[in-house]
């Protein structure tokens, strides 16, 4: 699986990435009316789409209206019009790039004041300590439920080959849903979807079937998994070595590695786990075991900001490098790369106590970036976090009541 980070990689589908450098998915929350991509999104995934990246991965579209990991939550299900998702793949491609959907359902991570559903494998709450009352508390899924959500995953995969998009990825990581039937510390069923891992996959499974039968063979599908939980008795590297044997039969092109959720944020760099505690590429160390035994290339996402890193994950034997906050930061950054050059600047980086706290301000300045980006503006990485912080949550409670009036609207057929 090495190669140069310039060098294309061609996947299982057929399709062939031009080379290996992937933006990450980044919940943009950003979505326009009726929770549809507008110009905001096709402007920045152009700028990006420009910055010589291989593969563009959106950042969550949901699958299910009624659960949206924030209000301003892109979705696309069975009701959804096509027409701003073909906007939104023709912007992602428009640099010779492919561009990947990632398709999510939030499960129990959703916030209190949010209406809809908040629903998990059991009725096991989010622990945030004292920040705990910022998530509903949520119900076990019947298996209705769970076999709804399966097809639900599937009509959006559907629809988004439909709209033009090159592939897409099945999010099971960060704690939301399908990670939530993952861990043992979560998923306490005591049914088919419950107790060994065999069953706490299943439901993953079950949708990395129904997607694969739903769109062509040349449509790439991915899995985004964590490789670890980072959480004492959770879903840990052994686990996510068996689950990547599990998908490989399966038709899957390609795992992308992270790790952490919101009671851990390891995708910020902000577990107390000692092997994420490396400025760049915190995953690293657990990758290069997996990707040992994976018979899936694997991509690796997490704090990689220069390409001596990149290089250096490359080197693992890692197949595909993903980057999310670099490139919010320095969006043309491969180009840069290409040209023997780095990044001018980076991240502000956040360095409270609170980790739940430090989390949020990280993403919102990630955010702040990616809107001034899709303004036509340069990003502004030395915004102070707290000033990103109230800035994103004034945006929340706008966009939270467009969405309550939004899904209290009816629907019809698009």
């Amino acid at each position: 699986m090495t190669g140069e980070l310039f060098s294309p990689l061609h996947l299982r589908s057929g399709q062939v990435l031009k080379n290996r450098i992937a933006k990450a998915a980044m919940e943009e929350n950003m979505a326009g009316d009726g929770q549809l991509p507008d110009e905001q999104l096709f402007t920045l995934y152009r700028q990006w789409a420009a910055g010589g990246t291989g593969l563009l991965i959106t950042g969550n579209v949901m699958v299910h209206a009624e659960a949206l990991t924030g209000p301003a939550g892109v979705v696309l299900d069975e009701h959804a019009p096509l027409g701003p998702f073909a906007d939104w793949a023709e912007a992602g491609k428009s640099g010779g790039g492919a561009i990947w959907m990632q398709i999510n359902h939030p499960g129990r991570q959703v916030a209190s004041d949010m209406p809809g559903v908040v629903w998990g494998p059991s009725d096991i709450g989010v622990s945030l300590g004292k920040h705990s009352s910022r998530f509903g508390r949520p119900t076990a899924m019947t298996a209705r439920q769970i076999d709804d959500t399966v097809t639900r995953y599937a009509v959006t995969a559907h629809r988004a080959e439909k709209a033009g998009f090159d592939g897409v990825e099945i999010h099971a990581a960060h704690g939301y849903l399908l990670s939530q039937f993952l861990s043992p510390l979560v998923n306490k069923r005591t049914d088919r979807w419950g107790g060994s891992l065999e069953n706490r996959a299943r439901m993953l499974l079950d949708i990395v079937r129904a997607v694969r039968a739903a769109v062509p063979p040349s449509f790439a599908v991915a899995v985004k998994l964590n490789s670890a939980d980072f959480q004492r008795g959770g879903f840990d590297a052994e686990d996510a070595r068996q689950v990547i044997e599990m998908l490989e039969p399966l038709g899957v092109d390609l795992v992308e590695l992270s790790g952490g959720s919101y009671e851990s944020p390891a995708m910020t760099g902000r577990s107390a786990d000692t092997r994420t505690q490396a400025r760049e590429a915190y995953f690293l160390d657990l990758a290069e075991d997996l990707v040992t035994t994976s018979p899936i290339p694997l991509m690796l996402t997490g704090g990689i900001t220069r390409r001596g890193t990149a290089q250096k994950v490359l080197d693992s034997g890692v197949a595909v490098i993903g980057m999310g906050t670099a490139l919010a930061v320095t969006p043309d950054l491969p180009d840069r790369w290409r040209g023997g050059r780095e990044a001018d600047r980076l991240m502000r980086p956040v360095k409270w106590s609170d980790k739940a706290l430090a989390s949020a301000a990280s993403m919102a300045q990630v955010r702040h970036q990616m809107r001034r980006l899709a303004r036509g503006s340069r990003p502004k990485p030395g915004t102070h976090p707290a000033i990103a912080l109230v800035a994103e949550q004034r945006k929340q409670r706008t966009a939270l009541r467009r969405y309550r009036a939004w899904l209290a609207a009816p629907r019809g057929a698009a």
